[in-house]
C-alpha cells in the first residue's frame, strides 16, 4: 500500500491538533527517509511505529503537564509521594514542568526549561540537551525556537533524526523492537520491556505498519495533483444570418407605358 493512504488509514485524526500534519508528513517524508537510509518497508515500519506511538498518531503532538494532584502521585510516585505534596502544582504545567524535569538533561536551574524543552513532536525530545542535539541535526534553531519540531514540513526530519541519534537504528535493522523501543524511550537497553513507556502499544503500532506495508518497497507517490475544473466554454457567436432572396422588382403602370413605347420603336425599325 502507498504510504501517504497507510498513513491516512492509520492516523485517522493526525490532523487535528497541527493543520496539514499528514501532508507535511507525506511530502517529505522520501527525502528525510533517503537522507537517514531508511531505505527498506521494515525500517519504515520501525520508526513510523515509534512515531505514531509518541505522538499519538498525531493527536498528542505536545506533552501535556496538566495533571490532578492524583495523577501525579500515580504518574511521578517517587516524586509526589502524597496529593498534598502533588497539590501546588496540580494543573499548572509551567510548575510541574519545573518539577519534574528542572536541573536535569540539560535543563539549567533556576530557569522554566523543563517547562521549555517538554516533549514535542514525532519523538516527543524532552529536555534541552534533546533539543540541542536535534539543533545541531537538522539545523533548526531549536534551542531558541523550540516549536519549530511542529511545523508540517520539519515534523518528519526531526523526528527521524531523533531516532537515529537516539541509537534506534541498529536494532531497527534486526527487527529488534524491544530494542528500538527502550533507546528512544529510556535512552539506553533495558532488558525488562516494563520500564518501557507504552512497549505493548509500540508492538501493535509496529504490527499495524507492517501489515499495511508489506515486504515491497514503500510506494511514496502522491496523489496526482487535479487539474483547474474547466471553465465555461468560450461562447461562439452565431453563424450570420443568411442575405435575403432578392425581390422582384414592383412594376409602376409608368414602367409598363415605357416598356410598350419600346417594344412599337423596335418593330418600326
Amino acid at each position: 500500500m502507498a504510504f501517504i493512504n497507510t498513513l491516512y488509514n492509520l492516523w485517522p485524526n493526525g490532523d487535528q491538533k497541527i493543520d496539514g500534519l499528514r501532508d507535511g508528513i507525506a511530502v517529505t517524508a522520501p527525502a528525510v527517509f533517503e537522507s537517514y537510509k531508511i531505505n527498506t518497508p521494515l525500517l519504515v515500519a520501525h520508526v513510523m511505529a515509534q512515531i505514531s506511538h509518541e505522538c499519538g498518531a498525531g493527536h498528542d503532538v505536545v506533552e501535556s503537564l496538566n495533571y490532578s494532584a492524583q495523577r501525579m502521585t500515580e504518574v511521578w510516585p517517587g516524586r509526589f509521594p502524597t496529593v498534598a505534596s502533588a497539590a501546588p502544582y496540580a494543573h499548572n504545567e509551567v510548575a510541574l514542568g519545573v518539577k519534574t524535569y528542572g536541573g536535569r538533561m540539560g535543563n539549567r536551574p533556576g530557569t522554566n526549561d523543563g517547562y521549555t524543552y517538554r516533549g514535542r513532536g514525532g519523538s516527543q525530545v524532552t529536555g534541552r540537551d534533546g533539543y540541542e542535539q536535534l539543533q545541531k541535526a537538522t539545523g533548526l534553531p531549536l534551542l531558541d525556537n523550540p516549536d519549530l519540531v511542529l511545523d508540517p514540513k520539519n515534523f518528519m526530519l526531526c523526528a527521524v533524526a531523533d531516532f537515529v541519534a537516539c541509537g534506534c537504528l541498529p536494532f531497527a535493522l534486526q527487527d529488534d523492537i524491544a530494542g528500538v523501543s527502550s533507546m528512544l524511550n529510556v535512552g539506553h537497553l533495558v532488558t525488562d520491556t516494563r520500564k518501557i513507556v507504552g512497549y505493548p502499544e509500540r508492538v501493535e503500532w509496529l504490527r499495524q505498519w507492517k501489515a499495511a506495508l508489506g515486504t515491497a518497497p514503500v510506494d511514496f507517490s502522491l496523489p496526482p495533483v487535479l487539474s483547474p475544473a474547466p471553465g465555461p466554454k468560450p461562447s461562439v457567436p452565431p453563424p450570420p444570418a443568411p442575405m435575403p432572396a432578392p425581390q422582384p422588382k414592383k412594376t409602376t403602370i409608368w414602367d409598363a407605358l415605357a416598356a410598350l413605347f419600346t417594344a412599337i420603336f423596335k418593330r418600326k425599325q
